[in-house]
Formats: structure tokens, sequence, C-alpha cells
């Protein structure tokens, strides 16, 4: 599974590199670029609980292969756009990035659904989403490298193909993972908005808020970085060499996780990681060289790397087995949400006040969302003496 993610999401990860560049090298407008990347977030926000419930209800294969179809159509489309003129070439480039960004989700939803359900405790599920959580680190750079390189040989015509082919390498590793009996439809997904009942389930509104507020907050720091970075007139290695130590950081943590899983309590974690993003937040305007930049990265790439595997873990702990798909698709339509509108909304404060004001407020925001997840400990202990 771990290699099947890495196959589907270098391939979007690819696509997402080069489209927009393309589109820049074409003369299109930087409004007209950040559209066609706000589509590769924006479509899996509509699609994500269709993507939960045929997890739901048919596993792991079956969504996957629809993944794998739609990432590999979308990087198809994008290749057809090398040959053809006009509005014709930025339509296509729009629909092949919805289509990728579509495809990637479902897979990935699948996939976390199916690793959640494999894990026979909290303690194998922590191991187990911790190297999940590498994945997508792997394949950003994966795609984008790639892709680099076949422009620079081939054009762009050549990164799409390249990008088209990879999502096989899923199909390829699906033959490994075992198929699981095909599960009825999911109680109270019928017809009526009866999805949305689920966030009922004690705790799970309280930890889709604590997910939003850490994945806010990963936004705003790749966000500000490059803008206070700027400002201060560090060159473009230097601000790269900040963000790197950030996802350097991101992988080390998933690394140990699973060694020291059985020590760990989810709710512990995310209440820790909380207060020490607060605590970065409001440092980081005060790192005036690129090293304390750097210290402040790496910091927070600890803290906010552990979240993910502690999340996961719990949303599987609260939610009915049955509807884990569906729990799945509201953390991913709460995070692709961010990622389409809060760089927008990052853009107008850093405009108005200043990237440094942006760490303060964000970090005041996770700080005293902290009393939120309190209550997530009462519900993930429900039920569960040995919790």
């Amino acid at each position: 599974m771990i290699a099947g993610q890495i196959a589907l999401h270098a391939a979007m990860a690819g696509q997402r590199m080069a489209a927009p560049l393309q589109a820049l090298q074409q003369g299109y407008s930087a409004w007209s670029v950040g559209v066609l990347l706000a589509l590769f977030a924006a479509l899996p926000v509509v699609t994500a609980l269709a993507a939960g419930r045929m997890a739901d209800r048919h596993g792991y294969h079956r969504p996957l292969r629809v993944a794998v179809g739609a990432t590999m159509v979308g990087a198809g489309l994008a290749f057809i756009a090398c040959f053809v003129d006009g509005w014709w070439r930025f339509g296509l480039l729009c629909v092949g990035a919805a289509l990728s960004g579509v495809g990637t989700n479902v897979g990935l939803i699948a996939i976390q659904r199916t690793a959640g359900m494999l894990a026979v405790s909290s303690t194998e599920r922590l191991r187990v989403f911790s190297w999940l959580g590498m994945a997508p680190s792997l394949a950003n750079v994966v795609g984008p490298v790639a892709a680099g390189f076949m422009i620079d040989a081939g054009g762009f015509a050549s990164a799409y193909a390249l990008m088209c082919a990879l999502p096989l390498g899923s199909l390829v590793a699906a033959r490994y993972v075992p198929v699981v009996a095909r599960q009825g439809p999911a109680r109270g997904s019928a017809a009526g908005g009866g999805a949305w009942d689920l966030l009922a389930t004690p705790g799970l509104k309280r930890l889709l808020f604590v997910n939003w507020l850490l994945s806010a907050s990963w936004d705003v720091h790749s966000f500000a970085v490059p803008v206070l970075g700027h400002g201060r007139g560090y060159s473009a290695s230097t601000i790269g060499l900040v963000l790197g130590s950030f996802t350097l950081a991101v992988t080390l943590v998933r690394f140990v996780i699973p060694m020291v899983a059985h020590r760990l309590r989810e709710v512990t974690v995310l209440r820790f990681a909380m207060v020490l993003t607060g605590v970065v937040f409001a440092a980081y305007p005060f790192a005036q060289t690129a090293w304390l930049m750097g210290i402040c990265a790496t910091l927070l790439g600890f803290t906010l790397g552990a979240v993910q595997p502690m999340i996961m873990s719990t949303l599987h702990h609260l939610t009915p087995e049955h509807r884990h798909g569906e729990a799945i698709a509201f953390r991913s339509m709460a995070i692709n949400a961010s990622s389409s509108v809060m760089p927008l909304a990052f853009g107008v404060l850093g405009s108005m006040l200043g990237p440094g004001v942006m760490f303060w407020i964000m970090g005041a925001a996770v700080g005293a969302g902290n009393w939120v997840a309190k209550g997530i400990t009462r519900a993930a202990t429900a039920g569960d003496p040995a919790r």
C-alpha cells in the first residue's frame, strides 16, 4: 500500500509542478495559475464522501482501480494539451488537474481505510499510519524531480507521459494487498444526507476541528516562510533549506514513531503538538537569522509530523468500522478545503499585516484550540478500559 500510494501521489505531484510551469511559459496570468493549482484540491472536496462510501462498500481494490484510471486520464489530458492551441490547452490542463486530484484522493481514502482495518490494535495503527505518512513526502520528491528532468530532456509532453504511466505501479503493488470480503452498504448512508449524521459520533467534530487547525498550520508555514525569508533578503536556496529542514523533520519523526508507538497516547501527543506549535509560531518572527528559522522549522516539523498518525489512529477508534471510509472522507474534505481557501486568506492577511503577524495569529489559534482536544480524550477512552 505504501508503494501504491507513492506511485499514485507522485504522478499527481509531478503534474502539479509541470502544469503551472507550462501555463506560465504560455503567458497565462498568475491568477490563472492559481485557479489551476486550486483545482487539484477543490474537486476532491466535492467527491470525497462518494469516495469514502465506495471504500466502505468495496474495500481497497475497486476504489484503487478508479483512482488509477482517473489519475491516468488526468495526466493524459495534460499530455494532449501539449498538442493543441488556444483556450483548449488551458481547459485541458484544468480538467486534467481536477481529475488527477480526484484520483489521488480516492486512492488515499481507500489506502488509509484499509491500513486501519488491517491493524489489530491502537499501537499497530500508529505504526502503520506512521509508515504510510512517509509516502507523500517521498512522492513529493519523486514526482516533481522526475517531471523536471523529463521537461528538460524532452519537453512537457514527455513529463506528462511519464506521469500517466506512474499510477500503473499502484496496480502492480495492489496484487500483494489481500482482498477483503465485500461489505454491505454503510448504515445511515442512504439518500437524505445520512453521511452527515456521522458527525454526531462523540469526539469526531472535535477531532476534525483539531485536524483542521494543524493542517492550516502546515499551510501557513509553507506560505509565510518564503514571504518572511524574501523580506529579509535571503536567497532562494536558503529559503529552500529552511523548508527542507521542516520536511526532513516530518519524515524523521514518522520514522521514529513506530519504534515508540507502545509508549504513546494519541490525544496526549496531539495536545502536546498543539502547545508546541503555538510556541514555535510565537517565536518564529523573532528568528532573525536563517539558522534560527531552520531550528524553528525543524521543531515545527517534529510536532506537525507526529500529528497525522495520531489523527488517523484516533479517527479509526472513534468511528464504526463500517463507516471508516466516510470518516476519512470528512477529514479529506477539511484538508482539501483548507488547501484551496487558506492560501488566498493568507495572501490577504500577509499583504495587510505582514508574515510575522500571520504566525502569531495562527499560533494563538492553535494554542487556544488545545482545550477542544481535551474532549477527545473522554470519547477515545469510552468503551475501551485498556486506554
